[in-house]
């Protein structure tokens, strides 16, 4: 049994019949950027330790379980998108391998310590913090979308503390922000290693982007090929079907 609060729905988590996941549609729904990032990034399949910042309602760290069997933590500052990742993680008992944490991603690598972790993944608010009167009256999704308690430097230079020397840090972001990302990863030793564009069809400019870098890297950035959403009959690609359900 799980304990549902207010709107909160239990979804099957898409492909995966054994896992569930508390959902609000009024707090939060995982998007397809956090399902893209949680299948493009590395993880080490026996042990490890990972973390993903961001977590939201632990969409990534649920999904990582089921490609490794690593120790993951999720961070997230929202104290309710925390209580529905908790509820989420005992409803699956997971528990021995997934534990989350109720706080700030800058205060992270002096609460766990630098260089802890193999891998570091981050969806993190894409948009620069608007004037108050133009953000989303729901302030879970302000958060979720705009800068208000964390910018990208603050999530590179915090990924990068956390990360072991040659670990990998793995972001989804837009692509408008990918100069400001090369740029903050090498500022913080953070070398790009692999980018995959993401389009909504062929014909399209792509609007999202998946990144990866290793800690202390060797320079040599490999462009994966295009990944597209949608075919010319609005239906999902035969890629996009393989990631979503397998």
């Amino acid at each position: 049994m799980v304990n549902l609060k207010h709107d909160e729905r239990l979804d099957y988590l898409l492909g995966e019949e054994r896992l569930r996941i508390i959902q609000s549609p009024t707090v939060f729904s995982f998007s397809l950027d956090a399902v893209l990032l949680a299948k493009f990034t590395y993880v080490p399949i026996q042990k490890g330790n990972i973390i993903d910042l961001c977590t939201g309602n632990g969409v990534i760290p649920f999904l990582l379980s089921t490609r490794s069997k690593a120790s993951i933590t999720g961070v997230e500052i929202q104290e309710r998108l925390y209580d529905m990742a908790n509820r989420s993680n005992e409803y699956n008992e997971l528990q021995k391998q997934i534990s989350f944490i109720l706080g700030d991603l800058k205060e992270m690598p002096a609460m766990l310590g630098t260089g802890k972790y193999d891998v570091v993944t981050c969806n993190p608010p894409y948009f620069p913090t608007p004037q108050k009167e133009e953000r989303n009256k729901n302030e879970h999704y302000a958060i979720a979308r705009h800068e208000i308690l964390c910018n990208l430097e603050d999530v590179i230079k915090a990924s990068s503390a956390l990360v072991k020397q040659g670990g990998k840090v793995a972001l989804v972001h837009r692509p408008g922000r990918l100069l400001d990302i090369i740029t903050l990863m090498r500022e913080y030793r953070l070398e790009p290693k692999r980018i995959q564009l993401v389009y909504p069809k062929e014909g399209k400019e792509a609007n999202t982007l998946l990144v990866e870098g290793i800690k202390d890297g060797r320079p040599d950035l490999k462009i994966l090929p295009p990944l597209f959403v949608y075919n010319e009959k609005n239906e999902y690609t035969k890629e996009l079907n393989k990631i979503l359900y397998g």
